[in-house]
């Protein structure tokens, strides 16, 4: 097959707004506040190529403005490039980017799995090897709020867990408060537990919320109590310090997720085999695209270490969709009163993850169409513009 080559890439910013969802100007938080909710930024890249076939990709998360300019930069890279030699351009983004991190590679690798996807027929999973077309999820909520119907006490938590665990999710995993309270957290655990415990499985993310060490192995060892299935970015270091998690490891018996704020496939490799996680941790909208997280999937897989990925989209399906040891599908962030904001009305196929999204088995569809799988709507993308950058 001879590679279209690419003519140009064309770059959208767009604003949505989801009801009961409030997000700060730049983009960086969202939380559950009743009301019309604040409007957000998203963007979407098109790559064109000199063949017609067009290359998609529309990240479902916030942090628009800061990844739209990074892949802009790096769009020039690409242009009059064989569209078809991902492993190149992965290679050439990540030397560009070497002195400011890796923002911006992923949606234009994602865009070109896409458009490698369409030209070939198959989706993303089917090139990687894809064996599996349903995956199993779990509920991750947003994190704790202050508002009456919310998730405002450890009991509100535990209410929402049973409502997850009937409509068939094996698995619940709370986010708490920002301020990171070990007391308050440790008693949304319990509840959440004493509810849920044994009838689906139950996993913890600090969110890096948990201010010390200390803090981390007083939540940590209530983990161990109820025999959670993991503990997830335990303190405010970041995720990053090897040495600060192999310390926590030693107090704590529940299984350690880092990695989540974690760039490159080295640095992930190095983290698992430091033993500072148990986990692997990839992301398409962060980590290199699909290139660069199924490189870190597959080196953990050589370790025998699991790599869950985050979040969810249509990337995360077609990536999850290949891998052979990855356990859930993450469907965040959901909130008992209000829609997923990583959820856009951009679909035209009935793409979906809200809560409702899983069948009867607790379980979400991947789509064997073309590339991603998805169609999405450009005509409401272009009713909802405040920019456009085409780089030619």
């Amino acid at each position: 097959m001879q590679s279209p080559r690419i003519q140009e890439i064309e770059f959208t910013l767009f604003e949505v707004s989801i009801p009961n969802i409030a997000a700060d100007p730049s983009g960086f938080g969202v939380w559950y506040e009743p009301g019309v909710g604040t409007p957000q930024k998203r963007f979407s890249v098109r790559i064109l190529t000199d063949e017609g076939v067009v290359g998609e990709y529309v990240p479902p998360k916030s942090r628009a403005t800061v990844l739209m300019s990074a892949g802009v930069a790096l769009a020039h890279a690409l242009l009059n490039k064989p569209g078809l030699e991902r492993e190149r351009h992965y290679q050439t983004m990540r030397r560009l980017t070497k002195h400011v991190g890796e923002a911006g590679i992923g949606a234009l690798d994602i865009a070109l799995w896409d458009l490698a996807g369409k030209c070939s027929g198959l989706s993303i999973a089917q090139m990687l090897g894809g064996h599996r077309w349903q995956l199993p999820a779990y509920a991750s909520t947003i994190h704790g709020d202050e508002q009456q119907g919310g998730l405002s006490h450890p009991e509100a938590y535990a209410d929402f867990a049973e409502s997850c665990l009937e409509l068939g999710y094996p698995g619940f995993k709370m986010h708490g408060w920002k301020e990171g309270d070990p007391k308050r957290e440790s008693k949304m655990i319990r509840a959440v537990a004493d509810r849920v415990n044994g009838k689906m499985e139950v996993m913890y993310d600090a969110s890096c919320h948990l201010k010390t060490l200390t803090d981390a192995i007083r939540v940590g060892q209530v983990c161990d109590e109820y025999n959670l299935l993991w503990y997830e970015d335990p303190f405010a270091d970041g995720g990053l310090s090897f040495s600060g998690h192999k310390l926590l490891k030693q107090k704590v018996q529940t299984p350690i997720m880092i990695g989540e704020h974690v760039r490159t496939v080295e640095t992930h490799t190095d983290l698992m085999i430091s033993g500072a996680t148990d986990f692997g941790r990839v992301d398409p909208d962060y980590d290199g695209g699909i290139t660069g997280c199924y490189k870190a999937a597959i080196a953990a897989e050589a370790m025998g270490i699991d790599v869950e990925v985050h979040s969810c989209g249509p990337a995360m399906r077609q990536l999850m969709a290949a891998l052979s040891r990855s356990n859930y599908y993450e469907v965040n962030l959901v909130h008992p009163a209000a829609p997923n904001p990583w959820q856009l009305p951009i679909y035209r196929n009935g793409y979906s993850d809200e809560l409702d999204c899983i069948n009867a088995n607790g379980m979400v569809e991947v789509s064997q169409s073309p590339g991603l799988g998805v169609d999405y709507d450009w005509d409401l993308i272009e009713k909802t513009k405040i920019d456009r950058v085409v780089v030619k």
